[in-house]
């Protein structure tokens, strides 16, 4: 297995200047607040807070655009990355490759193993992602051999070039609806928070963040909730679907939202 670097568990951390790639992920769509740059703070900002708590000297860029595959985050973010010398470094690329109909998680990564490689060469900490298990969501559920298969090729990357390992599919607690937003694809704030906890477990750096404890699933009869996932299905997710079929993305004509390595707050 990959090793993570040697972190006391009281102290600060050796990281000074942390870049982000990726998609809608990294990005925090599903976590929306209106006082962060690009109006959504996710995980990735969450985590970049309790770095910056213990580290005066310390910046943050946020490169991940949502929508993006993972030959348009090699092509157009990898270089950015790099530019702004970091020495922590998270990737999370693939996701929306492994759900499109008929695609080859191995293909997708041979793509993985070339950013990692690129990454890997700044001597820069690497973090890397396993995908969701989906069970818990019908839709997707199908997609589940496959996201496996991809998330034993993120290991073999990782191990390859000796980057970390951050095992989505291990964090039990967000396969749960509650941790996701309305439209199924995204993480709530909730979801956010707990990732932002498994990366800093992973990463080893003593934080105070704390398990948050979702609503009661209220009670619904049989008929309504088919009438949600009608309503989900016209909103959400035949949108998507279109998107796909026409080779279309959301984060068509967006930018990053932290181009600039720049301090947390």
């Amino acid at each position: 297995m990959p090793r993570s670097p040697f972190v006391p568990n009281e102290g600060a951390h050796p990281w000074h200047r942390y870049v982000a790639v990726g998609d809608s992920f990294t990005e925090g769509i599903g976590d929306p607040e209106p006082s962060v740059p690009g109006g959504f703070r996710g995980w990735a900002d969450r985590t970049a807070e309790v770095l910056a708590q213990r580290e005066d000297d310390f910046s943050y860029a946020n490169l991940a655009v949502r929508g993006k595959l993972i030959r348009q985050i090699r092509d157009d973010q990898l270089d950015a990355a790099l530019a702004l010398q970091p020495d922590l470094i998270t990737l999370c690329a693939g996701g929306n490759d492994v759900l499109r109909p008929g695609s080859d998680p191995d293909e997708i990564a041979t793509i993985l193993d070339e950013c990692v490689a690129k990454l890997s060469t700044t001597g820069a900490a690497v973090v890397v992602f396993t995908g969701f298990d989906v069970a818990w969501n019908p839709v997707f559920r199908p997609m589940r051999g496959r996201i496996a298969i991809y998330n034993e090729n993120v290991r073999a990357v990782a191990e390859k070039h000796d980057a970390i390992v951050a095992d989505l599919w291990a964090l039990l607690e967000i396969q749960d609806a509650r941790f996701w937003a309305t439209d199924r694809l995204h993480l709530n704030p909730l979801g956010h928070h707990e990732v932002a906890r498994m990366v800093l477990r992973t990463l080893n750096v003593a934080n105070d963040l704390q398990p948050m404890q979702p609503d009661p699933v209220p009670a619904r009869t049989w008929r309504a909730a088919r009438g949600n996932d009608l309503v989900w299905a016209r909103e959400y997710f035949v949108p998507w679907v279109l998107r796909r079929l026409r080779h279309q993305s959301s984060g068509d004509g967006r930018s990053a939202k932290r181009p600039e390595a720049g301090p947390v707050a």
